[in-house]
């Protein structure tokens, strides 16, 4: 991916230390950390009872001389902001307001609770931001095989997707119908989420075609696959068990990516309306 001669967003937080004890969850919350889970054998417990080390962590702006990883983050947040900045315009009529993103070592906090690096990035609806560990970049390339520098930044385009979500409505909404369903269903309604999620990658992939490099589309279909739920399963030494799915199987998260690619419409990452996912 090709990022020279972009700039690095300001709505980047760096943190180190500590993590501090963070508060109890919402039900918006719940449905984030039980929306996020990139890697196989993920703990969200951390996440579920606000558990966190004691230590205060120190946050500060980027600096001039930032790990080229976090510099990554930071250039690829700015695309994520001009694209959804130009889209909402164009399909919605409305104002694009960008999530924060908190790059981490290890262990942070947040208004969903204490995380750490084994929770892989997520996104919190309670305080609008987004969390990445800095060991991410190299868990996505030795534990779930899907290297490349498009792959990473697909993966933070999907946790931006569901920042967008919740700027239109449709985390809380979920939520609410979520707390009135069985778990099977509310997996299923989980599942919806994360391939809408998916879709908006792929609109966000779409308008950044001049910055792709050969190679780079693949990179993102192959991470959609490497994630999901029956290709994690089966790493485990388990059998799929659809029932269980929460991001849906490597086939339908490359789909919907590919239709958010190729459409760059909104409307057409309706997988709630969807007979078929």
């Amino acid at each position: 991916m090709r990022l020279r001669g972009i700039g690095r967003s300001k709505n980047v937080i760096r943190r180190s230390g500590g993590a501090g004890k963070a508060g109890g969850l919402g039900l918006v919350g719940v449905l984030a950390v039980l929306a996020i889970g990139y890697f196989t054998g993920i703990d969200v417990t951390p996440l579920l009872t606000g558990q966190g080390g004691g230590q205060v962590q120190q946050s500060r702006p980027l600096s001039d001389s930032e790990d080229p990883q976090v510099d990554f983050a930071a250039r690829v947040l700015t695309t994520t902001e001009q694209v959804w900045s130009r889209v909402f315009q164009e399909q919605l009529g409305e104002t694009y307001t960008p999530p924060q993103l908190v790059v981490f070592d290890n262990v942070t906090q947040s208004a969903c609770g204490g995380a750490s690096g084994a929770t892989g990035p997520f996104y919190c609806p309670a305080d609008n931001m987004a969390y990445l560990d800095t060991a991410f970049f190299r868990t996505l390339d030795q534990r779930l095989g899907a290297g490349g520098d498009f792959a990473a930044a697909y993966v933070i385009a999907h946790e931006v997707a569901h920042h967008v979500q919740n700027e239109i409505g449709v985390l809380p909404q979920v939520a609410r119908m979520r707390q009135q369903s069985s778990e099977v269903e509310a997996n299923a309604l989980t599942v919806r989420l994360e391939l809408m999620a998916d879709c908006f990658s792929g609109i966000w992939a779409s308008n950044v075609e001049g910055l792709m490099e050969k190679g780079d589309l693949e990179e993102a279909l192959n991470a959609a696959r490497m994630i999901g739920d029956d290709h994690l399963q089966r790493q485990a030494g388990q059998v799929p068990q659809p029932h269980t799915f929460t991001h849906g199987t490597s086939e339908q998260r490359a789909r919907w990516f590919e239709r958010g690619y190729e459409s760059g419409e909104m409307a057409q990452c309706g997988t709630f309306k969807a007979d078929r996912l």
